[in-house]
């Protein structure tokens, strides 16, 4: 939650008008205010006959207010809505127009370019394994501008380098598809092939870059299976796809994209361990 709120410009914190803030609504709300955002206060359902919107609404400040909201993020707006109507206003008893929406939003960052030459990406918010380009990060790009065949170097969060390379597919998202392009600028979520070994909060920038970007590291698993392989009597009977050499190439797959396991084989190929944060 946290990779994706820090790709985000802000964020609508939806509440019904009726039932108001949720246990996971102060779940989320928390990783919001941490991240420094500012959220726009959503009263929706204000026509439900047992509607109480003005009391949500001092519910919701109060929440802010327990979970350490600074001034600003206390000085919230607020929209009140209708989904099933089609509308929201600022005021209760306003104009009640049709919602509209305008804009891309993708040069909201624009202001942080200014360093030539630099391209500061806070890489690995998610990771992909396309056929076509094999390995895909997708990120937001904080600072100047890249273009297909850049050279980029990948460091992690110490400031090592991983590996470098080149930019060889970049890839802008336009809604839910992957539009490909041939420059990008700061502000824009992308996708990129290019490099093999750069994951999840590791820094994609240009060669001349020392510093990382501040990002949340990947925690380590908190539990782990192992599996070995079955010398029963009955081993090979249980199916097709069971055999080791087939048990491997799928886990290994599995953690080329799911960066919440780790992987470990044994020096006989005969052991392996699949560590995790509770997906096992």
């Amino acid at each position: 939650m946290e990779r994706v709120l820090g790709m985000a410009d802000g964020v609508i914190l939806l509440t019904d008008a009726a039932e108001g803030p949720m246990p996971q609504t102060k779940f989320v709300l928390g990783k919001v205010l941490k991240q420094g955002l500012r959220p726009i206060v959503v009263i929706n359902k204000t026509d439900r006959p047992d509607g109480r919107p003005d009391a949500v609404v001092d519910e919701v400040f109060d929440l802010f207010v327990s979970l350490g909201a600074n001034d600003k993020q206390l000085d919230f707006p607020i929209l009140y809505a209708s989904g099933h109507d089609g509308w929201a206003d600022e005021e209760l008893d306003g104009a009640r127009e049709p919602a509209s929406a305008s804009g891309s939003g993708s040069g909201a960052c624009a202001a942080a370019a200014g360093v030539a030459g630099q391209v500061l990406c806070d890489a690995g918010h998610t990771s992909d394994n396309d056929p076509f380009l094999g390995p895909c990060l997708t990120f937001r790009v904080i600072q100047d501008t890249a273009r297909v065949n850049t050279t980029v170097k990948a460091i992690n969060l110490d400031g090592a380098q991983i590996e470098a390379g080149r930019l060889t597919k970049l890839l802008r998202f336009e809604g839910t598809q992957r539009v490909p392009v041939d420059e990008v600028q700061a502000g824009d979520l992308i996708c990129i092939a290019g490099l093999a070994k750069a994951s999840v909060a590791d820094t994609i920038c240009d060669p001349q870059v020392t510093d990382a970007l501040h990002s949340t590291p990947v925690d380590p698993p908190i539990m782990s299976v192992t599996i070995t392989v079955n010398d029963s009597p009955f081993a090979g009977k249980e199916g097709k796809k069971v055999t080791s050499t087939m048990i491997c190439e799928r886990l290994l797959a599995e953690a080329e994209t799911n960066v919440a396991i780790t992987f470990n084989e044994s020096a006989g190929k005969d052991t392996f361990e699949i560590g995790g944060r509770g997906e096992l």
